[in-house]
């Protein structure tokens, strides 16, 4: 199971982040020689042109090499016989009807391409179970190790800790390898992202992830965005969110949630009765007051919260569950 590795030209306006450069790797291995093919005038235009395109386009490198250590059967078997996954849209649900508040996905994250290293005195399970006794309903995992300096063995670690939150796997999926690596490592839910995925790799993927009992957290970043995930076959098992930080200019506007929620868009994700995330820019507990008022049922909050020294009392503070 592979998504295809071309996209026709309507896929290609869906999307703002190419899946691979446009004129093909420039060097390539060709046994104990690097084989080059100088690109001329095409080398300014096969750079990636914004830190999340470069992400996506590493990953193919990462999943060959994954692909080589563990063939995809058997991390589908693996995947298969994985422990029964938590019901993650459920427990924030939950949060919210116990707390009055937006459901705190708590984010276990050392670093990010934009800040650098946020949490030097990082361990993954102390910092998961300070967010559980926290108050948070689930928690978000960084799985990416280059740009985040992340790890699946971070899912597998704290969910054998004990750790009884659900856990997203927030990974940059373009591939079903991907979906099924994160049920391996215990993972309950997974991230997808609208600016990467046309809707045809978009229902494949979620189609995946069903058939492993995972549940969805799809990514918008614009109200055009959002507007073609309410076109896809079936929402069943997802959840939406809405990143507050513009992939050109990495700046974030916590406006960005208002303006998308009061859109035809987002008042028909309140109507059909989804769960919809505030991501990026949430700090204070006015900042989730304000996602929620603008019509948010959870929040997804990392840099805020993991980089200070107690990350309990970190979220308590932020949900005043003092």
């Amino acid at each position: 199971m592979r998504v295809s590795a071309t996209a026709s030209a309507s896929e290609l306006e869906e999307v703002t982040i190419r899946r691979r450069p446009p004129h093909g790797v420039e060097a390539q291995n060709c046994g104990p020689v690097d084989f080059k093919v100088p690109l001329g005038d095409m080398a300014e235009e096969n750079k990636p042109r914004n830190i999340l395109e470069e992400i996506v386009w590493y990953k193919a490198v990462e999943i060959n090499r994954w692909r080589e250590k563990v063939p995809l059967p058997m991390l589908m078997a693996a995947a298969k016989a994985s422990p029964a996954p938590r019901d993650f849209i459920g427990a924030i649900k939950a949060a919210g009807e116990r707390t009055g508040k937006p459901g705190l996905i708590a984010e276990v994250k050392k670093a990010s391409p934009s800040k650098g290293v946020i949490q030097p005195n990082f361990d993954p399970v102390k910092i998961a179970q300070a967010y559980e006794r926290g108050g948070a309903a689930c928690l978000s995992v960084l799985t990416d190790a280059k740009f985040f300096q992340g790890g699946f063995e971070n899912l597998t670690a704290i969910r054998q800790a004990g750790v009884q939150c659900p856990l997203l796997c927030k990974e940059f999926i373009v591939e079903a390898y991907q979906v099924f690596k994160a049920r391996a490592s215990g993972a309950d839910a997974i991230l997808l992202i609208a600016a990467v995925l046309p809707n045809s790799d978009m229902n494949y993927l979620i189609k995946a992830a069903r058939s492993v009992g995972l549940q969805c957290l799809i990514e918008v970043h614009t109200v055009a965005e959002l507007e073609r995930m309410l076109q896809l076959d079936s929402l069943e098992g997802c959840m939406l969110g809405i990143n507050n930080r513009d992939l050109q200019t990495f700046k974030v506007d916590l406006a960005n949630t208002k303006q998308i929620m009061e859109s035809p868009a987002g008042q028909e994700v309140l109507k059909r009765g989804l769960i919809m995330a505030g991501e990026s820019g949430i700090f204070t507990p006015e900042d989730v007051a304000y996602v929620q008022a603008a019509g948010c049922g959870a929040i997804l909050v990392g840099e805020s919260i993991v980089k200070q020294g107690d990350p309990e009392a970190a979220v308590k503070t932020l949900l005043e569950l003092h």
